[in-house]
């Protein structure tokens, strides 16, 4: 089965673990803010806050911004469950704004609409957290002016793309939100095994986010209630979790770091090789923003079901039937229960819907060979044509 996403290790990534694992930390020790400074100067952010999940690195920006029980937090419903439930683990309500229909992103169109109905009513959030769903950038600029004016923080949930550019300049970099979150798990770009990291340009914001993944705790005199009693002392300030990433985690992270650009290459290099091969298929291959350089995590189609004699499900299971891992990314977060309950309807978001209708992710990741591409290709042309 040649697989949707796969990490790519190196004899040197191995190295750098077992360096670690000979030395005298495997915890908070020196490669952790040797990571966070390295991704940091990556991106060109001021500063980076390592652990142990994208999922615990957007629970901490949430929590950073101060949401709580009562505030509103709005967010894109093609992605992971976790770029809502960050919010909803702060006690914070959740809603939805619609995709676009060529990036698949948040729609600033719909996003437009839905403030001004919400300032009407009163009911304006507080964080609106944008997904770079694929790796492909939002519009960062227009949904920064609409934060302007309308006065809510924004998170960008990056997890798809650590390598990408916005306007000729990193994903990372913070001239647009107040937070970018990364994911490192085995299947993103670059990876630590499990691990993410927020990066912003706010100092203050910075040292909440470090204090709360560590169970809220400063060692810091400056900010204790009294002088230290001495140098074993500490002091919890706040309710805060243990969501540290480790050293050999971070060792990982900064290995795979040194082939990041090379691994986002390649994957544009497969990504036009799709491009090229499927174009005459009834599918839309993947658009591309002209102010945007994709991570290309995924590599999305959608299919013209009008024009293929198969359902959705059909074509995926076939494909799967040719050993070929396909995946869809993702279904609609208000399609599940937990959110279900809460009573979003999808007639409410009929691009999220006709999205989930017809994408598919094919395998993309810098292992996958020429050959097995050109097995991807044909059967997907055994699958649509039959």
């Amino acid at each position: 089965m040649i697989p949707y996403g796969h990490q790519s290790i190196a004899q040197t990534d191995i190295d750098a673990v077992v360096e670690v694992l000979r030395s005298d930390f495997l915890t908070q020790g020196p490669v952790v803010p040797c990571f966070e400074r390295a991704v940091a100067e990556y991106c060109g952010a001021a500063h980076a806050v390592a652990a142990h999940s994208a999922t615990s690195a957007l629970h901490l920006s949430c929590l950073a911004l101060g949401v709580g029980p009562g505030d509103r937090v709005w967010t894109s419903p093609i992605t992971f469950v976790a770029s809502a439930n960050c919010a909803r683990y702060c006690g914070a309500e959740v809603d939805f704004v619609d995709i676009d229909p060529r990036s698949y992103n948040l729609c600033p169109r719909a996003l437009e609409r839905k403030l001004v109905a919400a300032d009407r009513a009163g009911r304006l959030p507080k964080v609106v957290i944008l997904v770079h769903l694929a790796g492909h950038p939002c519009d960062l600029a227009a949904i920064h002016a609409l934060g302007q004016r309308y006065g809510f923080r924004t998170i960008e949930d990056a997890s798809h793309a650590i390598g990408g550019r916005y306007r000729g300049e990193p994903i990372g970099n913070g001239r647009y939100s107040d937070i970018t979150v990364f994911s490192f798990h085995p299947v993103k770009i670059i990876t630590t095994a499990e691990g993410g990291m927020a990066l912003t340009n706010n100092a203050e914001l910075a040292s909440r986010m470090a204090r709360l993944r560590s169970h809220g705790i400063t060692r810091d005199p400056e900010e204790m209630t009294h002088p230290p009693d001495g140098p074993w002392y500490y002091q919890q300030h706040e309710l805060g979790f243990n969501y540290r990433m480790t050293e050999l985690q971070a060792a990982l992270g900064l290995s795979q770091l040194q082939r990041l650009d090379g691994f986002v290459v390649r994957r544009h290099g497969l990504a036009a090789r799709y491009d090229d091969a499927l174009r005459e298929l009834p599918m839309i291959i993947p658009w591309r923003h002209p102010d945007g350089y994709s991570g290309f995590h995924l590599y999305v189609i959608r299919l013209k079901l009008d024009q293929i004699r198969k359902t959705h499900r059909e074509v995926v299971e076939a494909l799967g039937a040719a050993g070929i891992g396909v995946n869809l990314h993702y279904i609609p977060v208000y399609r599940q229960p937990y959110y279900a309950r809460m009573g979003f309807h999808p007639a409410d978001f009929p691009e999220s819907e006709r999205y989930y209708a017809e994408a598919i992710s094919l395998p993309l990741y810098p292992g996958l060979t020429e050959a097995q591409q050109a097995q991807v290709i044909e059967a997907l042309f055994e699958v649509i044509k039959s």
